[in-house]
């Protein structure tokens, strides 16, 4: 498959800014597989499509204070380090993107604020650069001090007091993603407890978001694109809760991810592990029943998952409804509930 043929025309305006002040107030595409239709509908008529019997599976991965502006040893100027994953036992080494790139090479020193300090030990693919950190501090509570909200590149502005609170699920909990499981945003406690009044029981597993999320693939045909791994976990009482469902609702391609990588390990169980499970048409699900997504950029990852599971015809067909409807794209954007 050409990975073009997963294009989409979107004009800049649809691409939402600002979250709305009311987390349930986006608007939701219901697409109908089976009878190739779909129709325009709010986020609080969510519950209403979920039946008794239902698994709604949540990612409580919480977004972290990943970008962090420093300088130099030894120059003036500044620097700019997006963190994307801690890759050592310890957790004092992370892989990261670094601006400006071409002039921080290997065994420079960043200065960060509050006396935080790293050093450029690696290079990977992609512009991706290893970094250790000094010291023995809780890096995590170092980033949450001195960081700043990741968000997406497609959003013109800088990130603000309010986006600590709305860039992150009201149910997450394990820190450890640089991007929100954007559609878990729509969810607020009441909605939640409307899932459950339907019948519904609610599941949560551990997907942590990588670079992934944001980036275009890097082949331009599907067959041979890789994608970065991420680290999930599903506990044992989760576990079960999926395998005694009728049907598994996820909420994100996060969840859809785990869910299919848990089960390509065999039945859904308690485990720990990384994955770089790659989804696109042509796969045969093995668990998924209905999935609640936002809309996705064109040519990544996500959109060929959605097309997976929705159909590539009709996927793309309902993208262009939701462009030419005015729907509000991606991470702070309207949703998608295909069932």
């Amino acid at each position: 498959m050409d990975l073009a043929d997963f294009d989409f025309h979107l004009p800049e305006a649809r691409i939402a800014q600002q979250p709305l002040d009311d987390r349930a107030a986006s608007r939701m595409l219901v697409v109908h597989r089976a009878e190739g239709r779909w129709e325009d509908r709010t986020f609080r008529d969510f519950p209403a499509y979920l039946r008794e019997g239902d698994s709604l599976v949540l990612n409580d991965s919480r977004v972290f204070t990943a970008r962090l502006f420093g300088t130099r040893a030894g120059w003036s100027g500044e620097v700019e380090v997006f963190l994307l994953r801690a890759c050592s036992a310890e957790g004092r080494e992370w892989s990261a993107l670094v601006k400006p790139g071409r002039k921080l090479g290997l065994g420079e020193h960043i200065l960060f604020a509050d006396g935080l300090t790293a050093e450029i030990t690696g290079r990977g693919e992609f512009g991706e650069r290893t970094i250790r950190f000094d010291g023995n501090s809780d890096l995590l509570e170092e980033f949450e001090k001195i960081g700043h909200v990741p968000l997406p590149p497609y959003i013109k502005r800088d990130d603000r007091a309010d986006d600590l609170e709305r860039y992150q699920t009201v149910f997450a909990r394990e820190r450890g993603s640089v991007a929100a499981p954007t559609a878990g945003l729509h969810f607020t406690p009441e909605i939640l407890e409307a899932c459950r009044a339907r019948g519904a029981d609610v599941a949560y597993v551990t997907l942590h978001v990588g670079l992934g999320t944001f980036q275009p693939l890097h082949d331009e045909q599907v067959e041979r694109a890789k994608l970065h791994w991420e680290s999930y976990r599903i506990t044992e009482d989760n576990a079960a809760r999926m395998r005694s469902a009728r049907r598994l609702v996820c909420a994100g391609t996060t969840s859809v991810r785990t869910v299919e990588s848990a089960l390509r390990r065999g039945a859904l169980h308690g485990q720990s592990g990384e994955t770089d499970i790659f989804i696109y048409p042509g796969y045969e699900f093995r668990g998924v029943g209905a999935l609640l997504t936002n809309f996705h950029l064109p040519r990544t990852s996500l959109l060929l998952l959605v097309c997976a599971f929705a159909g590539t015809e009709l996927a793309l067909s309902a993208y262009r409804h939701a462009v030419e409807a005015e729907y509000r794209f991606y991470s702070y954007g309207d949703c998608m509930l295909i069932v």
